[in-house]
């Protein structure tokens, strides 16, 4: 198979769009467990009925893993926020929304948040063995819940066409605390557009009675799991977060 149309690319992959398929084609090098460690998980996701991609097959292109899948066209939430920031309310109120919708479903066979911030917390070699113990022990004082968690749930990743809204990205998804999840989203928000991320976090706080200050405190854990993307833009944001654990 010949893929000829690029539509974008990242570190490990590169997405195609052939007819109506997406083709997530993983990058040499990259070991046929992450292929399918995704595709498993996707998979998971969507037997709770959420309106995501469909997976229809996993392959093997010249000596490159693929996943093939559903291309969901349309305008995504960041688009739309862009173009009309007078409805961006109305925008943060639906994308709530979604994520409680999301926050509502539960997969027991997906692997734990804990379990995988745990793991990057760990791998870490920008903070002090005393920050990281306050850390984990903080992660593993936090009420253990198994919520779907998106792991990347931002505007971006949300999409809106004649059909419906299609949420995307899914590789991320673990089953855990759901302000876990919101803390990410916040975090994401924050690195472009502070005053969005709180507008975001009152309203999820609102809707879900759910106390803010509970939310703030997975903010270093989520801060940390974050700096194993170690994306130098975002370093200083995010060792000021984490450094909150250091004198609390």
């Amino acid at each position: 198979m010949e893929l000829k149309h690029l539509i974008s690319t990242s570190e490990t992959v590169d997405i195609y769009k052939e007819g109506n398929m997406a083709i997530k084609l993983f990058k040499e090098g990259c070991p046929k467990t992450m292929a399918l460690y995704e595709s498993l998980t996707h998979s998971r996701v969507e037997a709770t009925g959420l309106r995501v991609p469909v997976i229809h097959e996993v392959s093997v292109i010249g000596s490159r893993w693929a996943i093939h899948m559903d291309c969901i066209e349309g305008k995504t939430l960041a688009e739309m926020m862009k173009e009309d920031p007078a409805n961006l309310d109305r925008y943060l109120s639906d994308m709530v929304d979604i994520q409680i919708e999301i926050h509502s479903k539960h997969t027991p066979k997906l692997s734990k948040l804990k379990d995988k911030m745990s793991r990057q917390i760990n791998s870490l070699d920008c903070i002090d063995d005393a920050t990281r113990y306050e850390l984990l022990t903080r992660l593993d004082s936090r009420p253990k819940h198994v919520k779907l968690c998106h792991g990347n749930f931002s505007p971006e990743n949300i999409i809106i066409n004649d059909k419906g809204t299609y949420v995307v990205d899914w590789v991320a998804a673990r089953q855990g605390n759901a302000s876990a999840d919101v803390g990410r989203t916040y975090l994401l928000l924050s690195l472009s557009d502070p005053d969005m991320a709180e507008k975001y976090l009152n309203l999820f706080c609102e809707r879900t009675s759910t106390s803010k200050k509970y939310v703030q405190e997975w903010l270093p854990i989520v801060a940390a799991a974050q700096l194993t993307e170690h994306k130098p833009e975002e370093r200083e944001l995010l060792m000021k977060w984490v450094s909150v654990v250091a004198y609390e």
